[in-house]
């Protein structure tokens, strides 16, 4: 996996490189601020963006910005942003304008390499990773049509894959087989009108109908 790094912060920059180069994937280029993220992923055409949403010159939302250009010239790449806190805002901003291979994690989720990994080459294959605290406070939102026509279990199913978790781990999150989560993921598939399709392609459409509605002002 080719990966294009955007960190303002020199140490966790060069942190974020050692890690990735040491699970296997390439760092093509590392940057410290947006202007440079746009350069350097016209140039290296990378499989996914990993970038800060605050970066240089404000420190605002520059991270992000750039992200979006990117995803509305290359519609398929992968974008992972990391952020300091949970900004409902921005996570919005990505989910509305994403169609799968996207993710919004915080920070401290680096420090779990594995899960980090993971949520890397998930999102690289098109899937979603959401942090589990940006899920949380955007479930604080008011119910939308069509997800009250889920049951209680059903909408703990969906909340945990909008996390990215598979199928095993929604079942030993919530006790349940792994036969009786398909049967969930089943029923929420047919409540969300999503038509049968390939690979994980409904999963994800899944996901991303429930995050942009609980992302709606």
């Amino acid at each position: 996996m080719r990966i294009v790094l955007a960190e303002d912060s020199v140490l966790l920059r060069e942190g974020l490189i050692r890690l990735l180069e040491g699970s296997g994937m390439r760092v093509v280029a590392a940057v410290a601020e947006a202007e440079g993220l746009l350069r350097a992923a016209e140039e290296h055409r990378p499989d996914l963006v990993l970038t800060d949403v605050r970066m240089p010159p404000t420190h605002t939302d520059e991270g992000l910005r750039a992200a979006l250009v990117l995803r509305r010239r290359r519609p398929a790449l992968a974008v992972l942003v990391l952020s300091q806190y949970v900004e409902e805002r921005y996570a919005a901003q990505l989910l509305s304008s994403a169609t799968g291979g996207v993710g919004y994690l915080l920070k401290d989720r680096v420090a779990d390499v594995a899960e980090f990994v993971d949520a890397l080459r998930r999102v690289a294959a098109g899937g979603t990773a959401l942090d589990p605290e940006v899920v949380a406070q955007l479930l604080l939102r008011g119910h939308s049509d069509p997800l009250d026509r889920l049951t209680p279990r059903e909408y703990e199913v969906l909340q945990l894959m909008a996390e990215g978790r598979s199928n095993a781990g929604i079942g030993q999150a919530l006790v349940l087989s792994e036969g009786a989560v398909g049967k969930h993921i089943g029923n929420i598939f047919a409540k969300l009108d999503l038509p049968p399709a390939e690979g994980d392609h409904r999963r994800v459409l899944a996901v991303l109908q429930f995050l942009k509605i609980r992302s709606l002002p």
